[in-house]
């Protein structure tokens, strides 16, 4: 594989970080985190326009059908941003399903909406248990006729206040299947949770919600690989939100040691903090390698399990090096409310434990070298 960027991946790169900068500085971050539906429409319609949305859904449905590679360069950018909102849960976990795994009728009828702006999606999936594959699941859906009727509590589901539909993978028997379900349905209840990056995670309740047959994504009883080829598209898209923050930690940190004085000197002219630059260089090129490997695998639909696994785990514990290094260069100053450091803190520890930690990961690593 070729690591350098395409030439529109570079377009999309340098008119991501330009739109970012000047759309979405830290005072819209800090009053998004506070705001109940943790993102602005305004600055959602002008992504929209820019055929954000969209960029992955094919030319029929409206979209710019652009790869999944492209979609990371994008995340990674929003990453460096600490931007809020519901872009991916909509394009990640909402259109790549649909794209992937949905009938003829389904991509006519949802896929223009995401591509357009109308609807915001998000995918339940994770329960009580915390795990993120199709075991771990225990909701229910019941047939009944021409339709199916849920019932069970679904957790850190991102973005669930503010959806118009969400995707909900239960259990059909010994099977699991996954629903698309009008987020205004009798029977749903969501409940925000409180979180660290300030993320609007909810709990989401279902009880007795009644969903057509016609809203079977796909076909009922192949949930579990919608599921499984999700969350992995999900991991690989947090590697690169990881990416970005890492990579703005170290640009702010390597500022600060070239105009912080200490004895009469910058600080990066000593050993030891030029060394810990270093090593969180080091660190940020490894996760954009390990992540961008992963990527490419999937965008080529190459089997990708370890390398989606090693690049997770990888990432997970890189983004906490490097988090730590830049707090001990920056120093007290760091650790204020007030200096743009913390949002990358919170952003990126958030990503690192979602849709897996490193020891789930390092099993999974492990299964497939066939241990």
């Amino acid at each position: 594989m070729d690591f350098n960027y395409t030439e529109e991946q570079d377009m999309l790169r340098t008119m991501a970080r330009d739109f970012l900068t000047d759309k979405c500085p830290k005072t819209l971050v800090k009053e998004l985190e506070e705001d109940e539906k943790g993102y602005s429409p305004e600055l959602w319609k002008e992504m929209v326009e820019l055929g954000w949305t969209g960029l992955i859904i094919p030319e029929a449905y409206g979209g710019s059908e652009m790869t999944f590679l492209d979609l990371a360069v994008l995340i990674e950018e929003i990453g460096r941003a600490a931007m809020p909102g519901p872009y991916f849960s909509t394009v990640v976990l909402g259109s790549l399903p649909i794209i992937n795994y949905g009938t003829d009728e389904q991509k006519q009828e949802y896929l223009p909406k995401i591509a357009g702006g109308e609807a915001i999606f998000t995918f339940a999936i994770t329960e009580a248990s915390g795990g993120y594959d199709a075991a771990s699941i225990n909701a229910t859906a019941n047939e009944n006729g021409d339709s199916y009727t849920i019932s069970g509590t679904k957790l850190f589901v991102p973005d669930a206040n503010v959806a118009d539909y969400i995707l909900c993978a239960a259990r059909t028997g010994n099977d699991i299947s996954v629903f698309i379900v009008d987020a205004t349905s009798d029977g749903i209840t969501i409940n925000p949770l409180k979180t660290l990056a300030g993320d609007k995670l909810n709990e989401v309740i279902f009880e007795n919600v009644v969903v057509p047959k016609a809203n079977i994504l796909g076909k009922a009883g192949k949930g579990n690989e919608v599921v499984r080829e999700t969350v992995e598209y999900a991991a690989v898209a947090k590697c690169c939100t990881i990416i970005g923050a890492m990579q703005q930690s170290l640009d702010l940190t390597v500022d600060y040691a070239k105009e912080r004085v200490q004895y009469d000197r910058p600080i990066g002219s000593f050993q030891s903090v030029q060394h810990y630059c270093a090593n969180m260089a080091i660190d940020v090129d490894g996760t954009r390698f390990s992540t961008y490997e992963a990527a490419w695998k999937l965008n080529e639909d190459l089997p990708a399990t370890k390398e989606v696994a090693i690049a997770k785990a990888w990432a997970s514990e890189a983004f906490e090096r490097v988090s730590t290094l830049a707090h001990q260069i920056h120093g007290a100053i760091g650790c204020t409310i007030d200096h743009d450091l913390h949002y990358y803190t919170r952003t990126g520890k958030a990503a690192a434990l979602s849709y897996g930690s490193p020891d789930y990961y390092r099993e999974v690593v492990a299964s497939e070298m066939g241990l």
